[in-house]
C-alpha cells in the first residue's frame, strides 16, 4: 500500500495536540464505540464524543464495559451526566484513567428521562451547582473539563410560547451561568443554539422547534473572549460550517454527520488538513470488515455494528441497494463461528453498490 493517500486509513498513534475545530456530538443510542470507529474513517482528527453515560452508572456499574473503546477512536471525549459533585469526580477520574482526552458535562439534554434524573438541560437553572460539579471534576483530573449546554431553558405552562422569544433576561441568565461555571475552571463551552423546553416537547422537537439563535452564541463569544465557545445545532453543509467558524472557535455536528458521514471527510479536508484525502468506500468497508470480524469473534452482535454504517453511500447512486444489502444481509447472519466470515463477506461485498469516484474525491 505504498501509494495510498496520506492518512487514508487511520493508524493507531498516540494522541498529541487536539484540534477541536470540528467535532461530532454525543448522541444517545447512536455514538457508541462501533459508530465512533466507523466515523473515524472519515476524519483522522475530528474530536468524537461518547454517548452520555451517567456518573452513577460509572461509579456503581461495570466501568470496563461502559468506558471501553478502541485506540483507533482517539481523539475521544467522554460525556457524563449527573449532578452530584463527588460522583462526577469519581466518574471523571475513571474516564481519565482509561484514556479519554476530555470530560464533558451534559447541561443540554432536554429529555424527560434525563430531566427526571436532575441532570441535563435542567442544570442550567442551577449555575452554582454546575460550578460545584465542574470544580470537583477539575480537582480530580488533569485533562480538560468542558460543558455542553443550550442558550436557555424554559419549563412549565406556556413553555411553547416562551421558546419563540429570547430577551435580555434570557441572555442575562445565560451570561450568569457561563460566568459562574467559568470561574470554577471550565474554559470550553459547546453551545447548542436553541432553547431547551423541559416538558411539552419531545427530544426530536427540541432539536427542531426552538428557533436557532446563532446570534446569541455569537454575542456570548464576544462577551467571553478568554473562553473557547463552540457552536452546535443545524449545521448541515460545509458552507454553513465555514460561516460559523468565522466567529466561533469550533463547530459540533450531530445527526448530519451520522446520516451523511462523508461530510466529515469534507470538513476535515477544508478545515483540518487540506492535503488529506478520504479513503474510497471499498477501503472504508475493508477497514470495517476487519473490525467487525474482530468484534464479532469477541461476542458482539453483527447488527450492533452495521446499523451505524447505512449512511456510507448517502445521496449517491447505489445508496438504496447498499442499505438493503446491509440490512437484509445482517439478518441472515447466524451466531457462531461462521458469523465472523459471514460479516466479512457481507461488508466487503457491499462495496459493489458504492460509486467510488463521486465520494472519495475530497
Amino acid at each position: 500500500m505504498k501509494n495510498e493517500p496520506r492518512n487514508a486509513i487511520l493508524r493507531t498513534e498516540s494522541v498529541q495536540a487536539i484540534d477541536r475545530k470540528v467535532s461530532v456530538a454525543p448522541m444517545m443510542d447512536w455514538t457508541d464505540r462501533h459508530c465512533r470507529y466507523f466515523l473515524r474513517g472519515f476524519s483522522p482528527s475530528a474530536l468524537l464524543y461518547t454517548e452520555m453515560i451517567t456518573a452513577a452508572a460509572i461509579t456503581h456499574g461495570d466501568r470496563d464495559r461502559l468506558l471501553h473503546f478502541s485506540p483507533e477512536e482517539q481523539p475521544l471525549a467522554l460525556q457524563i451526566g449527573g449532578s452530584d459533585p463527588a460522583q462526577l469526580a469519581i466518574a471523571a477520574r475513571a474516564g481519565q484513567d482509561r484514556g479519554y482526552i476530555e470530560i464533558n458535562l451534559n447541561c443540554g439534554c432536554p429529555s424527560d428521562r434525563v430531566h427526571a434524573g436532575a441532570f441535563g438541560a435542567c442544570l442550567m437553572l442551577r449555575p452554582a451547582l454546575v460550578a460545584e460539579c465542574v470544580a470537583a471534576m477539575r480537582a480530580a483530573v488533569t485533562i480538560p473539563v468542558t460543558v455542553k449546554m443550550r442558550i436557555g431553558v424554559v419549563a412549565g405552562e406556556g413553555a411553547r410560547a416562551q421558546v419563540a422569544r429570547y430577551d435580555e433576561d434570557d441572555y442575562r441568565r445565560l451570561h450568569d451561568f457561563t460566568t459562574q461555571v467559568a470561574a470554577a475552571g471550565c474554559t470550553r463551552f459547546i453551545v447548542h443554539a436553541r432553547k431547551a423546553v423541559l416538558g411539552g416537547l419531545s427530544p426530536r422537537e427540541n432539536r427542531e422547534v426552538p428557533a436557532l439563535r446563532f446570534d446569541v452564541v455569537q454575542r456570548l463569544r464576544s462577551d467571553f473572549v478568554n473562553l473557547t465557545i463552540d457552536v452546535n445545532g443545524g449545521l448541515r453543509t460545509v458552507s454553513q460550517c465555514r460561516q460559523a467558524l468565522d466567529w466561533a472557535d469550533g463547530i459540533m455536528l450531530g445527526r448530519e454527520a451520522y446520516h451523511r458521514p462523508y461530510l466529515m471527510a469534507e470538513l476535515h479536508h477544508q478545515f483540518l488538513d487540506d492535503a488529506w484525502r478520504c479513503a474510497s468506500p471499498a477501503r472504508l468497508l475493508e477497514r470495517m470488515a476487519a473490525y467487525a470480524e474482530r468484534e464479532i469473534a469477541a461476542g458482539v452482535r453483527p447488527s450492533s455494528i452495521t446499523r451505524h454504517m447505512l449512511g456510507l453511500c448517502a445521496g449517491q447512486p447505489g445508496a438504496r441497494r447498499y442499505r438493503q444489502s446491509l440490512s437484509e444481509g445482517v439478518r441472515e447472519i447466524q451466531s457462531g463461528p461462521d458469523a465472523v466470515h459471514a460479516i466479512g463477506r457481507l461488508l466487503r461485498g457491499a462495496a459493489a453498490h458504492c460509486v467510488p469516484d463521486s465520494m472519495a474525491r475530497v
